[in-house]
């Protein structure tokens, strides 16, 4: 049924929601992302090398500071005796989003997994290319908040995607875009 103008109104015209339409866009956004995040995490972690081997630099008084420090371990700086166990994982994890991002056709899932594999890949890059040696390097983190641990843009990105991750998930929205309840 059309309405005047040669407008829809069924819903069972559905050629702009086709998957294929939607893909390319989908991983334009991601790729989009993916690179950026992972730009910011590298240049910032660069300026934090050149300008916080210093001393710290206080934004907001004792609530936001800049303070340069390396991570040989994961989050809350467990496992430190286990960098290489973390950076097998990082590569896991890349080869797993490069390989879902193959049916990426929602925004929502490709903001989700472009943030991700940016962060993902900024702190494996640390691994990978810092001190002390390749695949035991640690990752340079210099956000630090009161009472928690100092953190970088990588973590932040893990972090948004983890969310987007499970709001999709709640949302029953599949990487195809598609609902479950559309199935």
């Amino acid at each position: 049924m059309q309405a005047a103008r040669g407008a829809s109104l069924s819903s069972s015209d559905t050629v702009q929601d086709d998957p294929s339409r939607r893909r390319p866009r989908a991983l334009l956004l991601f790729a989009s992302v993916a690179l950026v995040t992972y730009a910011l995490d590298l240049g910032s972690k660069q300026w934090a090398l050149a300008e916080l081997a210093d001393g710290d630099i206080s934004l907001l008084g004792d609530w936001f500071v800049l303070h340069l420090t390396f991570n040989p371990g994961a989050a809350f700086s467990t496992g430190t005796d286990f960098t290489i166990v973390f950076t097998g994982l990082a590569v896991v994890a890349v080869v797993v989003v490069l390989w879902l991002s193959r049916r990426i056709a929602s925004t929502g899932w490709a903001l989700a997994l472009g943030f991700l594999l940016g962060g993902v890949a900024g702190n494996l890059t640390d691994r990978l290319v810092r001190d002390p040696e390749p695949l035991h390097g640690h990752v340079v983190d210099f956000l630090m908040l009161p009472n928690w641990p100092v953190f970088n843009i990588a973590d932040i990105c893990i972090n948004v995607a983890a969310g987007l991750i499970i709001l999709q998930t709640f949302r029953g929205i599949a990487l195809d875009g598609t609902r479950e309840s559309d199935a």
